[in-house]
């Protein structure tokens, strides 16, 4: 398996790659080698499982959650003997790659020694991210394309991320498996009763202009000039984490708006069940990591409409095709006033995340895996 980013680096495509292995471990069939990335120069062997080896080479990192340019390619040039060393020193049936770039890459340098299966993420297909225009114009067709061309299996983590990749290369041969969640760490808090208390709103993700922070924060503005009491927590870190505190270090954001900068997977669960709903204006996602872990601890969600939603959403939420501050706020403000719809959607949350157990992805995957081995992939 490789991946560029694996926690404490990177964001939801590490995470769940992470989370896959927990469910992979201790399988007597199955014997697994991780080639990954470490925030500091080096290598480092860490033993995940009696089966899984996690291979990290280290690269000096600036950020935990955010890559520059110089950073993938560092990586990409560390990696590659490792990668090929590895392919000498062990028998493999074949490489699962997260992401298609950078990481599809070192597979696609071993056509023919050994089939390859890619799992598409979101920022690895040309789409909408601001900040990638450039890598999609110069590497889409030299390099994307014949990375997706000579894979054995493509994998998108919704419907939506298929649709775009499709957009891309419309001969492409996708199937879909989602993310996962898991349903025994992520768990409804219980409500408390009593007079009227603040709407606790929460984000979670990158803070990246892909995720259209100011968005909400202008949503909240607009809520409390109408009387909505309300409070949003803001949970990341990212490129954009000075500029978004200093634009809410205002007297009037006060007690309103809250920076925890990033968080330790381990606090998410309970900083989830101290909110009542998940917002976002993100752009674009694959599929939302925060939204299935907001889903299985009860939160209802209020999104703009991206890759992934259709999956996620129905009675469990509102999604808004107006990526406006006016829009956000009025869907926002009709579950703050309707106490108990915002409830009977929580219980709907919860029981939308029980068919996206990691159980059934990590099953999902091994099905893949033995389709590539019988000769039943592309």
């Amino acid at each position: 398996m490789l991946n560029y980013e694996f926690p404490p680096i990177g964001g939801g495509g590490g995470q769940a790659h992470h989370a896959l292995l927990k469910e992979f471990a201790g399988r007597p069939d199955l014997m697994i080698d991780v080639l990954t990335s470490a925030p500091a120069p080096g290598f480092f062997l860490d033993p995940f499982a009696d089966n899984i080896r996690i291979h990290k080479v280290g690269i000096r990192k600036k950020q935990l959650h955010f890559w520059r340019r110089s950073e993938v390619l560092a990586w990409l040039i560390k990696a590659r003997p490792r990668y090929r060393r590895l392919l000498r020193e062990n028998t493999y049936d074949l490489v699962h790659a997260f992401f298609g770039f950078p990481t599809g890459w070192l597979c696609y340098r071993t056509t023919g020694r050994l089939p390859y299966v890619i799992s598409l993420r979101g920022s690895d297909v040309p789409g909408g991210n601001a900040r990638l225009q450039l890598e999609y114009k110069l590497l889409g067709p030299l390099v994307f394309k014949p990375i997706w061309e000579h894979a054995s299996a493509l994998a998108a983590c919704s419907e939506g991320l298929r649709q775009r990749a499709l957009r891309f290369l419309p001969s492409a041969r996708i199937d879909v498996i989602p993310n996962g969640v898991d349903l025994e760490r992520f768990t409804p808090a219980e409500r408390p009763s009593g007079g009227p208390r603040p709407l606790r709103v929460i984000t979670v993700g990158r803070l990246s202009p892909t995720k259209r922070l100011p968005v909400l924060i202008e949503m909240i503005e607009l809520l409390r000039k109408e009387g909505c009491d309300i409070q949003l927590t803001i949970v990341g870190g990212g490129a954009l984490e000075g500029e978004l505190r200093r634009r809410i270090s205002g007297e009037r954001f006060r007690g309103v708006i809250t920076m925890t900068g990033r968080r330790n997977a381990s606090r998410m669960p309970e900083i989830y069940r101290q909110h009542d709903l998940l917002v976002s204006a993100s752009a674009q996602e694959g599929m939302s990591n925060a939204m299935l872990e907001a889903m299985a601890s009860g939160l209802p969600i209020v999104t703009t409409r991206c890759e992934g939603v259709d999956e996620l959403i129905s009675n469990n939420g509102i999604v808004v095709d107006d990526p406006t501050p006016t829009a956000l706020a009025a869907a926002v403000r009709k579950l703050a006033d309707q106490r108990t719809m915002l409830t009977a959607m929580s219980l709907a949350a919860r029981k939308k995340a029980e068919i996206f157990g990691w159980n059934a992805v990590a099953e999902s995957y091994l099905q893949l895996y033995a389709k590539v081995l019988s000769g039943g992939g592309r």
